[in-house]
């Protein structure tokens, strides 16, 4: 593999599923890179964020229609798009993450030759796969993606090991984790500025939080494989205790919204999405992310700044994210007992919730800085070694 003619930025083309993930996962590492020199371009489903994107990044953005989910026709008729997009701009540079954009991208940019094809592993579906038919089908598409890469970059130490016992590399992969993980690290300038401005006080009474409560909050997808189900599962074994759930973010899984009702004023529910949560975290006392399956959670080094620590489960991708004991707890995914206690014990040792809240933020400022990612995946674009390889792999 070799990188741009004589080592300088050239064209680079970003592929990532939806706008929403685009907005999220990839803040400021466009800006950078076209600081940098690059020419940069991002390839996208339509959607209202796309907007918001171009002008924040100030980089090309292409609309691209594509299906998260699988859809034959469609998918070939949005590959033929890849294809032909990738034609027209001949770039040096080829950076493709989520599922759908990651095997769409990398095959497009495989069938046009594009020199360096970067796939970066955000997670993986085939964890939470309902069948051995749709596991089978969600294996052939990772590897095939993996296959068909220059480079791939996973977004933490976890699971690259989860991927390599799954046998999704080849013996000619060389997968890297930059630095201790994450997609994007976490931005300190942008994220205390919007801390700085918020009344944590006018938000807990907004939320109705008594003196004295315990606030423990959720910002995400409300889906069943973040393990929402536990953690409401978890506060009706806390009634009584004074804590108070938050749960902020779109309610995708439509057979929770009983078991939410069911926990009546114990629960302030929001079903809108925001990009700049920092009144939700302002407002937190503990962070819980019960989920199944990650890549890396960004959202946990997001609550970090506010110095807010993080109870997390064993899954791959959110054991990487705290220290247990320092930064956060971990329990064992599905554990809804042993989530409950990890709570109690919170409600118990205020001080240590806050001393935790302070382990996390040094953590976040000290080993997620973005240009350290950044930085990189540039090395990889311009045919150099990442700045920080990861551990061996374990036996396949």
């Amino acid at each position: 593999m070799t990188g741009t003619d004589g080592g300088r930025p050239g064209r680079v083309v970003y592929g990532i599923t939806v706008p929403q993930s685009a907005a999220t996962l990839l803040r400021g590492q466009l800006g950078w890179f076209r600081e940098q020199g690059w020419d940069v371009h991002l390839v996208t489903s339509p959607g209202a964020q796309l907007g918001t994107v171009a002008e924040r990044e100030r980089v090309t953005v292409h609309p691209l229609p594509m299906e998260r989910d699988t859809s034959p026709l469609r998918d070939l008729v949005a590959l033929v798009r890849w294809v032909l997009l990738l034609l027209r701009l001949r770039p040096d540079v080829l950076n493709v993450g989520t599922p759908k954009a990651g095997l769409l991208g990398v095959l497009a940019g495989w069938l046009t030759r594009v020199p360096v094809r970067v796939y970066v592993m955000r997670g993986l579906r085939l964890e939470s796969s309902r069948s051995r038919l749709q596991y089978a089908v969600l294996w052939l598409a990772e590897r095939l993606t993996v296959a068909l890469a220059t480079e791939v970059v996973c977004v933490s130490h976890s699971l690259r090991d989860e991927a390599a016992g799954r046998r999704l590399f080849g013996r000619r992969d060389h997968p890297v984790v930059l630095a201790r993980g994450s997609s994007n690290g976490v931005d300190p300038r942008r994220w205390d500025a919007g801390l700085a401005g918020v009344d944590r006080e006018a938000v807990r009474r907004d939320w109705g939080v008594a003196p004295g409560e315990l606030v423990v909050g959720f910002l995400g997808r409300i889906a069943r494989v973040k393990g929402v189900q536990d953690l409401l599962a978890a506060a009706e074994r806390l009634t009584d205790l004074p804590v108070r759930l938050v749960l902020v973010g779109p309610v995708e899984d439509d057979d929770l919204r009983p078991e939410i009702a069911a926990l009546g004023d114990r629960v302030v529910s929001s079903g809108e999405w925001t990009s700049d949560p920092y009144d939700v975290f302002t407002g937190m006392d503990v962070f819980c992310l019960p989920t199944r399956r990650e890549g890396f959670p960004n959202v946990v080094l997001e609550a970090a700044l506010a110095q807010v620590p993080t109870i997390t489960t064993t899954a791959t991708g959110a054991r990487d994210s705290v220290v247990p004991g320092v930064t956060g707890w971990l329990v064992e995914t599905g554990d809804v007992p042993q989530l409950a206690d990890a709570i109690r014990a919170c409600e118990a040792d205020r001080e240590g919730v806050r001393a935790a809240g302070r382990a996390a933020r040094a953590r976040a400022l000290s080993d997620f800085r973005p240009q350290t990612i950044w930085s990189g995946l540039q090395s990889l674009y311009l045919g150099g070694s990442a700045a920080a390889p990861a551990p061996a792999l374990r036996a396949a």
